[in-house]
């Protein structure tokens, strides 16, 4: 398996997602704005998407797929068949007991995350919490299937099945707006009707991928079928893993909490500023480091499992390779050129000239610690494929204290824009603390050639970054939102050419990058 190929194709279905996400920001942002509804429904969204990355795509993930591709690779798949029905068994009783605890729990998960919030505002979200809390238990269950996709490297599926929640919500805003308001209902609960939706529909995506390998989950319905599945080996490992991931991802998801309660505080908009910036800053980790490490992991545990460790620091290796190959450039682009992106994907409706300058600066806090973001998704699975998920807990847990360090320091003078700035920041020392941990354990040795592969890739994003700049100094691109057309296609335009002249540069210093890219697993 050529593991360019993959990730490419992981991250041409993630562009799709990413694509009909920045759709449905841009109809949330044209309906609602910065308004205070707007941050009702996003910190009502958030806390479901939270436990979500908390559990599911978090500590379950990263305790789930290692074991499931060692598992494969030394007991086949009878064994692991057996695994996933016990595993599946475990989470869907936990998750049915937490989503009755969820929607009981409303107002108190609200007011831990929004505490600034008050009246009609406080209402509306925790409203919309009980409305879309079950999501968690949907996302649960793709996660796992995602999990088994991923291992029987079957990308596409797990890649594309985003695309679905964004669909929902976008058809729901279009049709479930106007009615809403018409018959006296907050408008806004068409967006949470949405999320519901999608989380139904994507869990129904799974299903006949999985019944094609023969791995749909039976999951037992009884007592006894769960007493059966909680005794299995692989729960307990699974669990037992789980304990210090839980505490390290837990550590991600709380100093995002403190961000909202911070935002919270600084004025209407703030919650729907960072929301904003997060899906620009979000769109190269996840065509990058999300396509890579979802590549990536499944092949380092096999490797693991073989103990071939020449194979598992070749492929760390290569992963870091193309985070500072494509991953700078991403980070230059959120650094000189947010305005325009910001105006032309979000400037409509009630999203004005002021939000497009407060998201702009969030967007370049971001930017600054991009290649951190980018970095860990990369380097954090050489931990997880070697079930070392006390590591990363330890370095999360200084990095989170990091993170508020930074935002003592710097909200004060920077506002909203400091929130994003500190969680970029401590971004960059959690990449780098935990390569030089791999590095000092021998599990990752750099191989020739990256002094040659830096000089190069700095002289061609110092050249892209001067064309960006200059198309972001020369052109106002608020005023261009009286014609949208011409604006979307300068910014296409622009963005063409900077990719034409970044390559462009890299192969007249002499960059081979066919030969960088083909790597085969």
């Amino acid at each position: 398996m050529n593991l360019f190929k993959a990730a490419a194709s992981v991250s041409a279905l993630t562009m799709l997602s990413r694509i009909t996400g920045l759709v449905r920001d841009q109809i949330g942002a044209a309906l609602f704005g910065t308004s205070a509804m707007m941050d009702a429904f996003q910190i009502a969204f958030r806390i479901p998407n939270l436990l979500r990355r908390l559990f599911a795509e978090g500590a379950f993930a990263q305790a789930f797929v290692p074991l499931l591709a060692a598992t494969r690779e030394r007991e086949g798949d009878d064994a692991t068949r057996a695994l996933v029905d016990a595993v599946a068994t475990v989470l869907a009783w936990a998750l049915a007991l937490t989503c009755v605890v969820g929607v009981a729990g409303a107002p108190v998960l609200v007011w831990l995350l929004a505490s600034g919030f008050e009246g009609n505002t406080h209402e509306a979200a925790v409203a919309m919490t009980r409305w879309m809390f079950p999501y968690i238990g949907c996302m649960s269950m793709v996660a796992l299937s995602a999990g088994v996709l991923n291992t029987w490297r079957r990308f596409a599926i797990p890649a594309f099945t985003p695309v679905l929640l964004n669909l929902s919500v976008i058809g729901c805003a279009l049709a479930g707006v106007e009615p809403l308001r018409a018959r006296g209902v907050e408008p806004v609960f068409a967006l949470a009707a949405g999320v519901m939706l999608g989380g139904v529909v994507q869990l129904a995506f799974q299903v006949p991928a999985l019944w094609r390998l023969g791995m749909l989950p039976r999951i037992g319905l009884t007592p006894t079928r769960l007493l059966a599945a909680w005794r299995h080996p692989g729960v307990r490992q699974v669990l037992s893993k789980m304990a210090p991931a839980l505490v390290g991802v837990s550590v991600a998801q709380l100093s995002l909490m403190i961000n909202s309660q911070i935002a919270s505080h600084l004025g209407a908009g703030s919650v729907s500023t960072l929301t904003y910036a997060d899906r620009l800053m979000e769109l190269p980790i996840a065509l990058l480091g999300v396509a890579l490490g979802v590549v990536l992991t499944p092949q380092l545990s096999a490797a693991q499992a073989r103990g071939d460790r020449d194979t598992y620091c070749g492929l760390l290796d290569w992963g870091l390779r193309m985070v500072l190959l494509l991953g700078l450039p991403c980070a230059v682009a959120l650094l000189v050129f947010a305005p325009p992106m910001v105006a032309t994907l979000f400037q409509r409706g009630a999203f004005d000239a002021a939000a497009v300058s407060t998201v702009s600066a969030a967007v370049m806090g971001y930017g600054a610690g991009l290649l951190g973001l980018v970095g860990v998704k990369v380097v954090a699975p050489g931990y997880f494929a070697r079930q070392d998920m006390a590591t990363p807990m330890r370095v999360g847990i200084a990095v989170m204290a990091l993170t508020q360090l930074f935002n003592a320091l710097l909200v004060p003078w920077l506002g909203v824009t400091a929130l994003a700035l500190s969680i970029g920041l401590a971004a960059l020392v959690n990449a780098g603390w935990l390569l030089r941990g791999l590095h000092r354990l021998g599990w990752w040795q750099p191989a020739a050639g990256w002094l040659a592969l830096a000089w190069r890739v700095a002289l061609a994003n110092m050249a892209m970054g001067a064309l960006l700049a200059a198309a972001a100094s020369r052109v106002d691109w608020v005023a261009l939102g009286a014609h949208e057309a011409q604006r979307a296609g300068l910014l296409a335009a622009v963005i063409l050419a900077a990719v034409l002249v970044y390559f462009g540069m890299l192969r007249l210093l002499g960059l081979d990058l066919r030969r960088l890219l083909r790597r085969q697993a």
